[in-house]
């Protein structure tokens, strides 16, 4: 099923090059058709979870289809929102210029967020992520205020310092590989797995630290993280979106890699240590910062934040269980802060604001996206019936059977607290009263924002009630890859 992966690797980026020449109309169409190709053709892989193409360099296994159907899903929902979000002020020829730049943009960010999980090679991989990052930039600088430049080039730097600590990483493991399998030998994961126990333990060791340290300034790791409420907050909300539900959990993705050598190479308490180190401090950071934002979309940032630890602190379990919570939190997260991001942009282009303190009435102003976003927000915060619940559960349970009892418990108490902090701004900006005459007229700024939260709400509550058998296996699957050792 080469053909598969070629689509991937082809339909989105020829996509973004005829949204840059086509008419707004035409490239919202094109838009809306390639995230619906490339959602589609990660939901055909599921069932199999295995492809290759162009003789090994592009080739996906169970772990790899869980990120491409996360992108994929979040892909297609971003741009069905984005056709009802952007509508630019000013000239007709300026507005279509700056349309036609961001649909580009936006088509281009997906394929090379689509593109890296196809990748087989380490150094491959690495490349893809190093796209997303000039790509993102661009893209959060796209408006051309001062807000949006400084946040670009903080961006840029702090990313591409962790990128070049990443290229270190990468070479690290090849030199490791090196002493098995010679000097002239490509970087495919699967051989280096096949050969990781007979790599040399400190170079491995190296490597996974520089891999956690480097592709975490890109996952949203403390203390690597501050590009990322800046970036958040001032990107276009579609933008946000991408950054915050697929990127970062691309990123994790890299990560996952040298974690499946690490553990081949040196066990499981080394690797799951040193997740458990990033996981807890970047947890503690985003549930005491969320308290503390009055931008709505820097709250939302900080709790990507939060969500990230969550997930390095779920592989720092070995129980199969918590790495099948983690998987799960990845597509959980995409659609529930998907969702969240589309309701703040609502909100924004409604009240013309993203501060907190000036946002009142939120549910009477919006009558669709308001309750969604509400609902969102909850869903963020764990409760049930979402599937961030269901995963964070099961990340629970795995934690209890290891036993680590000591890191459940900070683990539940942190998410408490950020769930303090998301529950204030849920009443005060969306369920309490509009003062008098700072009421609006109720009505939505769009129906498609209206359709992209009420896709992102279901999957999420599928994922939580009764997610898909072919989806649960792929789990399952992408778990035992993961091979985490006791």
């Amino acid at each position: 099923m080469g053909w598969d992966l070629l689509t991937v690797l082809v339909a989105p980026f020829a996509v973004a090059v005829a949204c840059w020449w086509a008419p707004v109309p035409v490239g919202r169409a094109l838009s809306l058709g390639g995230g619906l190709l490339t959602f589609a053709l990660g939901v055909v892989l599921v069932p199999s979870g295995h492809a290759v193409a162009l003789d090994g360099w592009l080739r996906v296994d169970d772990l790899s289809v869980v990120f491409l159907v996360a992108v994929g899903f979040l892909y297609l929902v971003t741009m069905v929102f984005t056709v009802g979000y952007v509508h630019p002020a000013g000239e007709p020829d300026v507005a279509a210029r700056y349309q036609r730049r961001l649909l580009a943009g936006l088509n281009l960010f997906c394929w090379a967020m689509a593109v890296a999980p196809l990748m087989s090679s380490l150094a491959l991989l690495w490349v893809a992520i190093e796209v997303t990052t000039v790509v993102s930039a661009l893209l959060v600088a796209i408006d051309d205020t001062a807000g949006a430049t400084e946040a670009a080039w903080k961006y840029v730097l702090i990313a591409s310092m962790g990128l070049g600590i990443a290229l270190f990483a990468t070479i690290t493991v090849y030199d490791a590989g090196s002493t098995v399998l010679g000097n002239d030998y490509e970087l495919f994961i699967p051989q280096l797995l096949a050969h990781a126990s007979h790599f040399p333990a400190q170079m491995v060791r190296l490597s996974f630290v520089l891999a956690v340290l480097g592709f975490g300034t890109k996952v949203g790791l403390f203390p690597v993280h501050t590009w990322l409420p800046d970036a958040h907050s001032e990107a276009p909300t579609p933008v946000s979106a991408l950054l915050s539900g697929a990127l970062l959990a691309l990123s994790f993705y890299a990560v996952l890699r040298y974690f499946q050598i690490a553990v081949r190479a040196v066990g499981g308490t080394f690797p799951r240590d040193v997740l458990l180190a990033f996981g807890l401090a970047s947890l503690a950071l985003a549930a005491l910062a969320v308290s503390a934002q009055r931008d709505l979309k820097r709250l939302l940032a900080y709790s990507s934040v939060e969500h990230m630890g969550i997930l390095a602190i779920g592989m720092s379990f070995a129980a199969p269980i918590a790495v099948v919570g983690v998987l799960l939190q990845v597509l959980a997260h995409a659609a529930a802060k998907g969702t969240a991001f589309f309701g703040a942009g609502s909100v924004a282009r409604k009240f013309g604001t993203k501060d907190m303190a000036r946002i009142r009435g939120g549910i009477r102003a919006l009558p669709w996206s308001g309750p969604m976003l509400v609902l969102a927000v909850l869903a963020l915060s764990a409760l049930p019936p979402f599937g961030i619940f269901r995963s964070e559960f099961l990340i629970v349970e795995g934690g209890l059977s290891d036993p680590h009892q000591a890191t459940v418990a900070v683990l539940v108490v942190l998410v408490l607290l950020a769930f303090a902090g998301l529950s204030w701004f849920s009443t005060r900006t969306m369920l309490s009263p509009a003062a008098g005459s700072a009421s609006l007229p109720a009505g939505e700024p769009s129906l498609w924002i209206v359709a992209a939260m009420v896709v992102g709400l279901v999957a999420l509550a599928v994922l939580g009630v009764h997610p898909p058998g072919q989806l649960s296996d792929l789990l399952r699957r992408a778990a035992a890859e993961l091979g985490v050792p006791r």
